[in-house]
């Protein structure tokens, strides 16, 4: 990957961020997840978790964080496979070194939206919910590791994803499996409480451990006793989003180079006839 493809990605990722907030499609999508989010947590702002002590509010916040990064890779799969479509990736193609830089403007740009996304989330989230460990400066560093991991874990799987899919409508098929490890990674229950096969799988995958590190940045230590092992794990954590990122990094630019080279302009007519027949 060359200078000028860094470059040139860098470049197209921050027009396509900046774009993405003077669209009012693009600018409901920034605000309903946030807000819709935000009624979640003023329902579970009172309720407590068994015995712990903690109220069930307070603990579910930074799992939504971390989930909301984990899921940034549907987002980019969902616009990789509709730019596939109207022969955006085409025309990068055409250009030199224009994958890679497409690949990196295509990252920064969903990345951007994500760190807006939870800032939205997390100012007035904040304010709502107590018990939140946010006075300590190790918190937020905590944070921004974890989440810079996150991002490079999940991220390069969804453009492997946007590669596989063909159409926008395939792209549903992937929403029920990533509903699934949602359900069973500790977002919305700590994962304790979960039969030990389930906790198991969930552990395999990034979601989990995304939603321990942003608990284990925004909440006190005493929170970790609803954990297993009664840990925040930061080692595991570590080395499970760093594996995911490593083997992301390594597919993603060649599945979307094979992509690419399979790309013509009558492949791309001939998505655009199917398309226009299904509206039709």
């Amino acid at each position: 990957m060359t200078l000028v493809a860094l470059r040139a990605g860098w470049s197209r990722g921050l027009i396509e961020l900046r774009q993405s907030f003077t669209n009012g499609g693009d600018l409901w999508n920034h605000f309903f997840w946030p807000v819709s989010m935000l009624v979640v947590m003023f329902f579970l702002r009172d309720l407590s978790f068994g015995h712990s002590g903690f109220l069930l509010g307070t603990l579910v916040l930074p799992s939504i964080v971390g989930m909301n990064v984990a899921v940034g890779m549907v987002s980019m799969s969902q616009q990789l496979t509709a730019e596939r479509e109207d022969g955006t990736l085409l025309r990068a193609k055409a250009v030199p070194d224009g994958v890679p830089g497409y690949l990196i403007g295509k990252m920064v740009s969903v990345s951007g939206g994500l760190v807006a996304d939870l800032a939205i989330f997390m100012v007035p989230g904040m304010l709502l919910i107590d018990g939140l460990a946010i006075g300590d400066p190790g918190s937020w560093l905590t944070l921004a590791w974890v989440l810079v991991l996150g991002l490079a874990a999940s991220l390069p799987i969804g453009a492997v994803l946007g590669s596989v899919f063909s159409n926008a409508r395939a792209q549903g098929l992937m929403m029920l499996p990533t509903l699934g490890m949602i359900a069973i990674s500790g977002i919305f229950y700590p994962i304790a409480s979960l039969p030990g096969w389930l906790q198991g799988i969930a552990q395999v995958f990034p979601f989990y451990w995304l939603g321990l590190g942003m608990r284990s940045a925004l909440l006190p230590d005493a929170a970790a006793g609803v954990e297993i092992g009664d840990s925040w794990r930061h080692l595991e954590t570590v080395g499970v989003l760093g594996a995911w990122a490593v083997l992301g990094m390594a597919v993603a630019p060649v599945v979307l180079r094979r992509m690419a080279r399979r790309e013509s302009g009558s492949s791309v007519a001939r998505r655009r006839e199917k398309a226009m027949q299904r509206v039709g």
